[in-house]
């Protein structure tokens, strides 16, 4: 699987929905934008909250968005590896196959 194409494809889905339910995503696009802000935590800790509530939901769609934000904010493939032993080590069996798309996500997205 290629995450670049799979997220793409997510990306043109959510397009059509959009276009049914405009004020589900307006509202929703005002919850991430709070959500997303640099605060007492910082961007990359944010997105690492999310990568890891993303490989516990098993979301293949968040797995790819939130390891595409991690790479545009400099996260290194070292940092990658340490959050998803403590997302394994929470979720258990699921959650390390689910880490290793992640990681999988990761390589890609950073080639």
């Amino acid at each position: 699987m290629s995450w670049k194409e799979f997220l793409g494809e997510t990306v043109s889905r959510l397009g059509t929905f959009e276009k049914e339910a405009p004020e589900t995503f307006a509202g929703f696009a005002t919850m991430a934008e709070r959500a997303k802000r640099d605060g007492v935590l910082g961007k990359q800790t944010k997105e690492f909250i999310a990568l890891g509530m993303a490989v516990s939901t098993r979301c293949d769609s968040c797995i790819g968005f939130h390891v595409r934000a991690l790479v545009n904010l400099k996260t290194t493939r070292a940092e990658m590896v340490d959050a998803l032993t403590m997302i394994a080590y929470m979720g258990g069996g699921p959650a390390v196959t689910y880490s290793a798309k992640a990681l999988e996500a990761f390589d890609e997205f950073s080639a």
